[in-house]
């Protein structure tokens, strides 16, 4: 198990460089990128003295060092715009960006897997239609549009709800639920999929044949092997979410990462957006690594292997 997990270590580290690196040559890409910040009616010569002062004018290998030694530090340069230290200014962000997206995911796991089970379960009924239905609109509508009809309808309309804003359970329930309604599909169609594969096992027939109740049957034998599966896509769920909430928190004025993100890119301030960047690859790559160790734990062969 420590081997394993050592093993995922080194492959995160080595995502994160690559996310670190990527985010250098992207800007990089963009041209000059003190023309990218600097007021227009810069003069030449002011512009040639930034360039200078900011290390522009060295090789690119030379930049890239710099760089990688100063990202390795969290210095990640000063937002332009606040005059504060970039990782400073993401990392303030950081506690509404979780909320909002691990309540989205609670919300994913409650609605979407009990939903896939009863599919499951009632293979072929009526309540397996209309899970798939859900499934179905749940992954074809973007979550921006569903985020737009539920303001129209539970703070315009019905007054229910406030709009945007942060600070109290209400103001969470809309951004949430139009963040978690993708990821209740998924988990309801895989749910559904994984639980009717195992309920054809022959153990679960043999476990029905010895008069285990239904419910014992279901939740401790068939439930706990098709978890397995659910674990697995729980990772890859909390970087769809991370993605998503740029654009949650940009529809509900949620003060998280991507809203200040997104804040940053408008105002050319691509100090915050590299740490921003980072942040993110670092928060993905460590949700992953925990999923992968929680799969091993469940699944001894993975150790093995």
């Amino acid at each position: 198990m420590q081997r394993f997990i050592i093993r995922r270590l080194f492959h995160g580290v080595i995502v994160v460089f690559l996310a670190v690196t990527a985010v250098f040559f992207m800007l990089r890409l963009t041209g000059d990128p003190v023309l990218l910040f600097a007021p227009m009616d810069t003069s030449a010569k002011d512009l040639d003295e930034i360039r200078e002062r900011l290390g522009f004018n060295d090789p690119l290998w030379v930049q890239y060092g710099r760089y990688m030694r100063d990202a390795l530090q969290g210095d990640f340069g000063e937002s332009t715009r606040l005059h504060r230290p970039a990782l400073e200014v993401v990392l303030e962000r950081m506690p509404a960006t979780m909320e909002l997206g691990m309540t989205a995911l609670v919300i994913s796991l409650v609605v979407g897997i009990p939903l896939g089970v009863l599919a499951a379960v009632r293979h072929g009924s009526v309540w397996d239609r209309l899970a798939g239905l859900l499934a179905v609109i749940g992954q074809a509508v973007p979550n921006f549009w569903l985020g737009l009809l539920l303001i129209l309808l539970f703070a315009v309309a019905l007054h229910w709800l406030p709009t945007s804003g942060r600070g109290s359970w209400q103001q969470l329930i809309m951004p949430a639920t139009a963040l978690a309604a993708a990821s209740i599909a998924r988990y309801a169609r895989l749910a559904r999929s994984t639980m009717l594969d195992v309920l054809r096992q022959d153990y679960i027939r043999t476990a029905h044949a010895k008069g285990l109740a239904g419910h014992t049957v279901l939740w401790r034998h068939a439930f706990k092997n098709a978890s397995i599966s659910l674990i697995t896509t729980t990772g890859l769920e909390i970087g769809r979410l991370l993605g998503g909430a740029v654009v949650i928190e940009q529809i509900f004025a949620w003060p998280g990462i991507g809203r200040v993100t997104v804040q940053a890119l408008l105002n050319r301030d691509f100090a915050v957006v590299t740490a921003a960047v980072v942040l993110f690859a670092v928060i993905y790559t460590v949700a992953n690594l925990l999923t992968d160790i929680a799969y091993a734990w469940v699944n001894p062969q993975v150790r093995l292997s």
